[in-house]
């Protein structure tokens, strides 16, 4: 057996992958926007000490991760036996 190597296709993306993927960019974008423009003159959740402020700010990104991952739909896997799809 010296032929050629056996290359298999390469897995499609998922939409929840995908979906996941940009809100997880888009949320943090969306924390760290704001942030920047008003970093001198607002502290937008002030009223946390500074240690659970820096644990709270990457919740946001977390969360809406898993929510655009929860609601993409999910695509079919012909691929897989029945009883894995």
């Amino acid at each position: 057996m010296h032929g050629e190597p056996v290359t298999y296709p390469r897995p499609k993306v998922e939409a929840k992958v995908k979906a996941s993927t940009a809100g997880a960019y888009l949320g943090l974008l969306a924390v760290l926007a704001p942030l920047q423009a008003v970093q001198a003159n607002l502290d937008l959740i002030a009223f946390l000490p500074d240690w659970l402020e820096t644990l709270a700010i990457p919740l946001v990104p977390g969360l809406v991760t898993y929510v655009a991952g929860y609601v993409a739909r999910h695509e079919p896997r012909p691929d897989l036996p029945a009883s894995q799809r």
